[in-house]
């Protein structure tokens, strides 16, 4: 027969049926919470690179290529053409002014000189040949003055008593009028002699004048080239180190050939080079920083030069230190030419998740996961970029590129 049942051992059931119903819809919910964990995107630790926001200075640059260069460096030429005879000091010499360097062949100047020499003794021989023949010249030409000066005394002589003789009948018209046409002829006559001997000694004057330039002339080539003769000893004018010599001995080089090259490695210059399409961001003035393998200089931009070659502005730079031990010739380094300045602002360490858009996602660090994060971002260089928004001091952020996870919003990090 039927038993009634008793409330307890109905509730008793009912909640033992709830129960196991949660319980299994617990355990259906953590299946698929788990689930879902493992199913969720995750990154090892070790193969990200993070970065940390923090408070500083950011500068807005454009990139360029240095070369360092001596401050000051001099070019020695051949001085004549001739033949390299033998090479003493080789590339990397320190010298000291006059140190000799280089000899060349001196046989050939030696030639030219005695040359010029005998043309110098021969024009100045010629002068005192001259000297001589122009003095017998004025002396003959001196004494026939003379002579016509007393003919025409004479002449004047007869002319008066052909006067007096008029006067007392002992002569005619005909011989007095005779008598001073002879006058006045001996009188031009001795007009032209006098005029011929000033002219003869003016004329001595700029013969020996044209002679006097032609051994001036004669004087200066046998002084270049006794320089010329000097200088095929070839030594440093002043002292420096030997960048670069010729060394190719018995090597016939022509007359202003290169010879060597000295510098003074005690300073030194760079010389810039960038893309053309940044000639509207340089200016002089601008501050720049150079950045050696184990320093970083600061200097100015002091010129920047008006030709483009293959595309490629070039400028000129003065270190504030120009003397820096770092410093070696022909040095190709980085250089960074500051256009802009911001400081205490927010900034952090440049990476490839930096794609160069004013707004983008990055992935921020949260605990163990890294959240995909909306930031505004300023100004920027090779080393820092500037945040603007969406991001706080302390924060970091993963700087490494991201492209295999561009369609998640979060992603677990595994240590």
């Amino acid at each position: 027969m039927d038993r009634t049942i008793d409330t307890r051992t109905i509730a008793k059931r009912r909640n033992g049926r709830i129960l196991k119903w949660g319980l299994l819809i617990l355990c259906l919910l953590a299946g698929i919470y788990f689930g879902l964990r493992l199913l969720r995107p995750s990154a090892d630790e070790n193969k990200l690179r993070f970065a940390t926001v923090e408070r500083g200075e950011v500068l807005n640059t454009v990139n360029a290529t240095a070369l360092v260069l001596p401050a000051f460096e001099e070019q020695i030429n051949a001085s004549v053409g001739t033949n390299i005879a033998s090479v003493l000091l080789r590339t990397g010499s320190e010298v000291k002014a006059g140190d000799l360097m280089m000899t060349l062949d001196r046989n050939y100047v030696s030639l030219q000189l005695d040359g010029r020499r005998d043309q110098l003794a021969l024009k100045e021989n010629n002068i005192g040949l001259l000297k001589l023949e122009y003095q017998r010249d004025l002396k003959d030409l001196g004494y026939d003055a003379e002579i016509k000066t007393l003919e025409l005394a004479a002449a004047e002589a007869r002319l008066a008593d052909a006067q007096r003789l008029l006067k007392v009948g002992g002569a005619t018209e005909e011989e007095v009028e005779a008598a001073d046409l002879a006058v006045r002829i001996t009188k031009l006559e001795s007009e032209k002699l006098n005029n011929a001997l000033a002219y003869s000694r003016n004329s001595l004057a700029g013969r020996e004048r044209q002679l006097q330039l032609e051994v001036g002339m004669e004087e200066k080539e046998v002084q270049q080239l006794s320089r010329k003769l000097r200088e095929t000893e070839v030594r440093a004018p002043r002292p420096g180190v030997i960048t670069w010599v010729n060394e190719n001995i018995g090597q016939r080089v022509e007359e202003g050939a290169p010879l060597v090259r000295i510098a003074n490695l005690g300073s030194y210059k760079i010389e810039g080079s960038c893309s053309d399409r940044m000639a509207e961001q340089l200016s002089v003035g601008l501050p720049v920083e150079l950045r050696l393998p184990k320093a970083k200089l600061s200097g100015h931009i002091t010129a920047i030069l008006p030709e483009v070659t293959d595309n490629t502005l070039r400028f000129r730079v003065e270190l504030d230190e120009p003397s820096n031990e770092n410093l070696r010739p022909n040095l190709r380094a980085e250089l960074y030419v500051i256009t802009d300045r911001r400081e205490d602002v927010l900034r952090v360490r440049n990476g490839p998740a930096f794609r160069g858009g004013m707004q983008q996602s990055i992935f921020v660090l949260r605990g163990e996961e890294a959240v995909r994060t909306e930031v505004s971002t300023g100004l920027r260089n090779g080393d820092f970029v500037e945040i603007t928004g969406g991001l706080e001091p302390g924060d970091r952020i993963i700087i490494s590129a991201t492209e295999d996870l561009e369609r998640v919003s979060a992603f677990k990090i595994n240590e």
